[in-house]
């Protein structure tokens, strides 16, 4: 028979081929389990490796609730509608009549109209639902806050 590349003579004739105590080789018990077993659950053998590699692999974070319990949380606050106000006018978003504004914030996808920022402006806000901080500074600006919905 011709060979191509010449037959491999090291470690022939040795019982264990360089590996050592015959024992060592079986399995995966000389070296701790297979990949991460063991990785920090007893004596932290191989902890320095998994939490610079893997620093979310250990430990529980949280829990996800029923998509049927979600609630949405797309919001606004008062103070960004007023600094959107041009942009809104021109993406039809809202409307300029009789010296008011109205905007429909339901066109932009946005459920809830919170109370962060200030209003200066009378307008007329129309979403699914608003905080209680939210309402009061509209109606102190002169302004209304319509639930969708009720008309």
């Amino acid at each position: 028979m011709i060979r191509v590349k010449k037959k491999s003579t090291k470690m022939r004739g040795s019982r264990t081929c360089g590996g050592g105590c015959s024992k060592k080789r079986r399995g995966a018990g000389h070296r701790g389990g297979r990949g991460l077993a063991g990785s920090g659950k007893k004596k932290k053998t191989k902890w320095t490796r998994t939490i610079v590699t893997m620093p979310d692999h250990i430990g529980s974070y949280g829990f996800s609730r029923d998509s049927y319990l979600r609630k949405d949380s797309s919001f606004i606050n008062v103070g960004a509608i007023e600094e959107q106000i041009n942009s809104l006018i021109e993406k039809k978003i809202a409307k300029k009549k009789e010296g008011k504004i109205f905007v429909d914030i339901s066109k932009l996808g946005i459920n809830k109209v919170c109370g962060k920022g200030n209003v200066k402006g009378s307008y007329i806000i129309t979403a699914n639902e608003f905080s209680k901080k939210a309402e009061e500074k509209i109606l102190l600006a002169g302004g209304e806050a319509v639930i969708v919905g009720d008309n």
